[in-house]
């Protein structure tokens, strides 16, 4: 299904954003459209949007601390021309990158349930069908890697979450897993600058193929 930026199909979701946004007059607080490239060659997937960070800006990992990293990482590949998101009009453009979630909406302690998960997977599917052409699809922690796994009709058990696994979905569709970039993981060193960027290293020779 096509985005819906007026989707409400989750109740205790939207039950939230409304309270939310009642004491955050200036908050985005809606289902978060995807941010990129129209013609992705890579779709980068992560959890939900922050609260502080897509979730007021409306644009995804753009204004809080998970952005850092990633688009720190992804100026120095080459997919942007700046190195951070700091709003929606800040002039940063993605090349052959677009960027969405596996849950459009904020979620209470950015913890969707399964089955608000599953309501949104409607959406992520008809985003990655979009794409005819080749796609690697990145999935930036577990619960992203499995809702593109939900999307594709894949078992669970077929693909492991592993950091730095590459899975071969089908023959035009590659999945790429990583931690999330978030500031727990990142802090804790779960998550290194290092480890993070030899995803990316990994992607960039890929589509250069």
């Amino acid at each position: 299904m096509k985005f819906d930026e007026n989707c409400r199909d989750c109740p205790r979701l939207s039950s939230f954003l409304r309270d939310v946004k009642s004491e955050n007059k200036d908050y985005f607080c809606k289902p978060v459209p995807a941010f990129g490239s129209e013609k992705p060659k890579l779709l980068i997937v992560g959890l939900a949007p922050g609260m502080h960070g897509a979730n007021k800006t409306g644009r995804p990992f753009t204004g809080d601390y998970a952005g850092v990293l990633l688009y720190k990482t992804l100026y120095r590949y080459g997919f942007s021309n700046k190195p951070e998101s700091l709003s929606d009009n800040d002039g940063l453009v993605l090349e052959d990158v677009r960027i969405t979630n596996a849950v459009k909406c904020l979620p209470p302690q950015n913890k969707p349930d399964t089955q608000e998960i599953r309501e949104c997977n409607k959406y992520l599917s008809y985003e990655i069908a979009q794409h005819q052409n080749s796609l690697i699809i990145l999935a930036l922690g577990k619960i992203a890697h499995d809702a593109i796994l939900m999307s594709a009709n894949t078992p669970k058990n077929q693909f492991k979450f592993t950091h730095g696994a590459r899975h071969q979905l089908s023959e035009s569709r590659i999945l790429y897993d990583s931690y999330h970039c978030s500031r727990y993981n990142t802090q804790t060193k779960r998550l290194t600058e290092r480890m993070f960027q030899s995803v990316f290293f990994e992607i960039k020779k890929e589509m250069e193929k």
